[in-house]
């Protein structure tokens, strides 16, 4: 709808239009128009709208914007965006364009920026912001609502408020509700919580994804090593951090190398860069499967009919790994399963592929039996399926424990890298038993 006004010159309702419209939504829009387009509607915004459209957009339409206004209009909407959505824009932004927008803020900005700059990757440090309220102990209910309302409009989130000592130490924390519901002289330290769940500046944003999730939370502390709070992180940073992870686990199940790029924005040489590595690694892990097989040749040659049974039993074997280990990974990633429940969820596959394995082996015998009427045959197969089922989810729920055990990504170990194996496995069970049951 903007688009069409802005070609059409009707600026006056474009703005009244940008005004009607939510920021998420006026980002969706100017991602879809030309660049210099998107400068002119950028610019009908008020200052504060635009900081917050600006933090909603995808880095080509930032960088579009920032090469195109004045030094003074930067450093209008960096001043206005919350420190982390700051901190995450001069991330995506090539060198050249970081340094025009460093140089054009204040001193006292840009070096909370270059320190958060230098939290390490994928840290709690790395996403938090030092945008929220901090109360003293001593205060009443009343003067802590003063201080909200001094210090709540440039605050991410004013519904949780954290007690500190003189030293910034954390003492507890207490919710807007809590206070509502107090007495207005009652004291912040009779109606706190004092048992906070709070992160280190060093820990993994996946393991707060995991906290927020278990504790239900909107917000949390985070504090240095000797518990002084430094920021906060918020449910909508977590929820970024729980959409990236997702696809990078996707993406590394599916044999990819993770992308941070979307698929259409993506460009045709990188994508091949992803996925040539993975495809050139399991391609010449087949060649342990093309030795074993041909290793069996003459098996193969003295009852053809088996090589028939060979792609069934390896795709059968290559699903049966993939259900378990997507369990188990989805498992670990929600904090349900854990490297030291191995017994227990060892336990579990077998009994769950031999009630499968026996399941898929009748259903194979009477089709065999009754399409070659050949018992020997339908019993080769049936059981060599029987026992690379139970093979196939043993593996697929090792696999990925024993690689969080390691420290790696369990994701790593998914259904190519089991495939591979399974498949190994398979054709070695199937000739064996050809070869004790029927002789060849």
């Amino acid at each position: 709808m903007i688009k069409e006004l802005i070609e059409a010159g009707d600026f006056a309702e474009a703005r009244r239009a940008l005004g009607d419209m939510n920021p998420v939504d006026v980002a969706g829009e100017l991602e879809k128009t030309e660049h210099a387009d998107a400068v002119r509607v950028f610019r009908m915004l008020p200052k504060d709208t635009a900081a917050e459209v600006f933090a909603y957009l995808d880095s080509d339409a930032q960088q579009g914007i920032i090469e195109k206004i004045k030094d003074h209009e930067i450093n209008g909407i960096v001043e206005e965006m919350f420190l982390d959505d700051a901190v995450d824009f001069i991330e995506e932004m090539p060198a050249s364009v970081v340094k025009r927008v460093l140089a054009n803020l204040p001193a006292d900005k840009r070096d909370i920026i270059n320190q958060f700059l230098k939290y390490p990757e994928n840290s709690a440090g790395s996403i938090m912001t030092i945008e929220y309220i901090s109360l003293k102990e001593r205060l009443t209910v009343r003067e802590a609502f003063d201080k909200i309302r001094g210090e709540g409009i440039d605050s991410e989130t004013i519904y949780t408020c954290y007690v500190t000592d003189s030293e910034r130490r954390l003492l507890g924390d207490v919710s807007v509700r809590t206070l509502l519901l107090a007495q207005p002289d009652a004291r912040v330290s009779d109606i706190m919580n004092t048992n906070v769940v709070f992160a280190v500046t060093t820990d993994d944003r996946e393991k707060l994804a995991g906290e927020f999730r278990k504790y239900g939370l909107l917000a949390m502390p985070v504090a240095d090593n000797e518990n002084r709070i430094v920021g906060i992180v918020t449910v909508d940073d977590i929820m970024t951090v729980q959409e990236e992870e997702a696809t990078e686990d996707f993406e590394l199940m599916a044999a990819l190398s993770p992308s941070d790029d979307p698929y259409l924005k993506t460009s045709v040489i990188a994508m091949t860069k992803n996925r040539l590595p993975w495809l050139m690694l399991l391609m010449l892990s087949a060649t342990f499967t093309g030795a074993i097989i041909s290793g069996f040749e003459a098996s193969l040659l003295a009852l053809p009919a088996l090589a028939a049974f060979i792609p069934m039993l390896m795709d059968t074997g290559g699903n049966a790994g993939s259900q378990s280990s997507t369990l188990i990974i989805r498992g670990m990633a929600l904090d349900e399963v854990a490297p030291s429940d191995v017994l227990r969820v060892l336990w579990k596959e077998l009994r769950v592929s031999a009630l499968c394995g026996v399941a898929l082996a009748v259903v194979n015998f009477a089709r065999i039996f009754i399409m070659n009427r050949d018992v020997m045959l339908a019993a080769t197969v049936s059981i060599s399926l029987l026992l690379t089922v139970v093979l196939s989810k043993t593996v697929g729920c090792l696999l990925p424990l024993g690689a969080k055990k390691l420290k790696l990504d369990p994701a790593v170990m998914a259904s190519p890298v089991i495939t591979t194996i399974v498949d190994a496995g398979a054709l070695l069970l199937f000739f064996a038993i050809a070869k004790a049951l029927i002789g060849v």
